[in-house]
């Protein structure tokens, strides 16, 4: 996957919120997707040695089949403290790492976390979305910031996730009597898009199958399903897992 890398990040929160408030104008809402759409990928990040080391995962599935056709697991030192609303300086630098190693170019990312719902409308898949350049969705487990009704005990279930009055999420319930996850925009992409793909992508399991397999990938959480073999990628029908 190719795009430019930022030569310089924000070493300070100040720094970091002071970059949101720029980059916040330069998030698209609208729907630019492939038609059809491919490939989905998942990205997350997990930690090593009491968070000094960031472990990037990127998961790429087919759709809508979800069948594994790629992945990628990338190492480096953290370099931003752990400070809420500011994810993205903590992880992304480790996860464009891992996107720069893809074989496959995948149509939309879906992230572990915020897009425009956080206080800046700028989570890390807004942020990650402007870098790559590519529609992105947040999927967060639970919630940065906003109000809503209770969800209905229902699978598929949803209310809008409100803050002052703007609708900047979906509050959707992905498996009868479970928590609720926290969908929206990234980049590139509606809310009501948003949140039809991430159904697609959710046929058993709490969470979408592409942020699901990265989550496990990037937490060294066991092996992932076997990867299916691309025209393209013939040597990877012989890969199993990473561990």
């Amino acid at each position: 996957m190719e795009f430019i890398v930022p030569t310089a990040w924000p070493t300070t929160p100040a720094e970091g919120i002071a970059l949101q408030q720029q980059l916040r104008s330069q998030v698209r809402l609208q729907d630019e997707l492939r038609s059809p759409i491919q490939l989905v990928a998942g990205v997350d990040a997990g930690f090593e040695d009491h968070g000094q080391v960031t472990r990037a995962a990127v998961v790429v599935l087919e759709f809508p089949s979800l069948q594994l056709v790629d992945y990628v697991l990338e190492k480096r030192p953290t370099t931003f403290p752990y400070v809420p609303g500011l994810l993205s300086f903590r992880e992304i630098p480790t996860i464009l790492a891992a996107l720069t190693t893809l074989k496959l170019t995948p149509d939309l990312i879906l992230c572990d976390g915020a897009g425009i719902a956080h206080p800046r409308r700028l989570g890390i898949a807004c942020h990650l979305g402007l870098i790559v350049d590519c529609p992105t969705i947040g999927v967060a487990k639970s919630r940065l910031i906003g109000t809503h009704d209770d969800v209905p005990a229902e699978k598929g279930a949803w209310v809008p996730l409100l803050d002052s009055g703007e609708i900047i999420g979906a509050v959707w319930r992905s498996r009868t009597n479970t928590k609720p996850l926290y969908i929206s925009a990234g980049h590139r992409i509606s809310l009501p898009t948003a949140l039809d793909i991430v159904q697609q992508c959710t046929p058993k399991y709490r969470l979408p199958e592409t942020t699901r397999l990265a989550d496990r990938l990037a937490s060294n959480r066991g092996k992932l399903p076997p990867v299916k073999a691309m025209d393209t990628e013939s040597d990877k029908d012989e890969q199993m897992s990473l561990f």
